[in-house]
């Protein structure tokens, strides 16, 4: 039976391409850098990606996803803590947000998730915690789907583990205190979302955004596109 769904956003829930969207966040990101005087904006996005790969790759579980982030970003930069956050904490007000025009909601998504909250079902947004809870509520706003009452928002501010490691899908399942094995996991990445199956999870892969960079020893229980997924939920629910 399953007692919990866990949602990806970007490409699941989201319609997005996150390599066209990714060069645009940089792009922002850099030019505000620009204008703020917060060092050399190349070497700020150079920074950023050292420091993201880093928190991905950390999973001692000691920190949350935020200090691991800054406790490397922070090595050898002119500013101090306080004045980093502030910088980030205002991109993500100011600029993030419009960036909205590089995405696009999903036909259906919404209808989708009015009915799952009939059921006696826990529902999380499940996704990669490398961003503050603000640029994932921001991104769940695009959807159309910000308003609901989520179990569980992942964010790099409350998580200590990253997708691809099974660690992240068992914080989640002891955050909501379900069993691995009733939680069913939709995402669109074979390589990020297939692993919550080696907890026992069961998992449907999307393929309206479908990334696989063919080098993914899992293989989903059902997969499809959001019509067919839909149908699957009507089925199992």
């Amino acid at each position: 039976m399953v007692k919990a769904v866990l949602f990806d956003l970007d490409g699941t829930l989201l319609d997005i391409d996150m390599d066209v969207f990714l060069q645009y966040y940089f792009k922002a990101m850099a030019k505000m850098a620009y204008a703020k005087g917060f060092g050399d904006p190349t070497q700020l996005i150079e920074r950023v990606n050292r420091a993201t790969w880093k928190m991905i790759a950390d999973c001692s579980g000691e920190k949350t996803n935020q200090e691991s982030f800054m406790e490397d970003f922070l090595v050898d930069w002119p500013f101090s803590k306080k004045e980093s956050e502030a910088f980030f904490d205002e991109f993500y007000v100011r600029e993030f947000p419009l960036l909205k025009s590089y995405t696009q909601s999903f036909i259906g998504v919404r209808g989708m998730m009015e009915g799952l909250f009939e059921k006696d079902v826990k529902v999380v947004i499940a996704t990669q915690s490398v961003f503050p809870y603000r640029a994932i509520h921001n991104r769940m706003e695009w959807a159309g789907i910000a308003d609901f009452p989520y179990t569980l928002i992942t964010s790099y501010e409350s998580m200590h583990y990253c997708k691809p490691y099974p660690a992240y899908y068992q914080e989640i399942a002891e955050r909501i205190g379900v069993d691995p094995k009733d939680c069913l996991m939709v995402g669109n990445d074979t390589g990020e979302d297939l692993p919550a199956g080696k907890l026992g999870m069961k998992t449907f892969l999307l393929e309206d955004r479908m990334i696989d960079k063919g080098d993914s020893p899992y293989d989903p229980d059902a997969r499809g596109k959001l019509p067919a997924f839909f149908q699957y939920l009507k089925a199992i629910m």
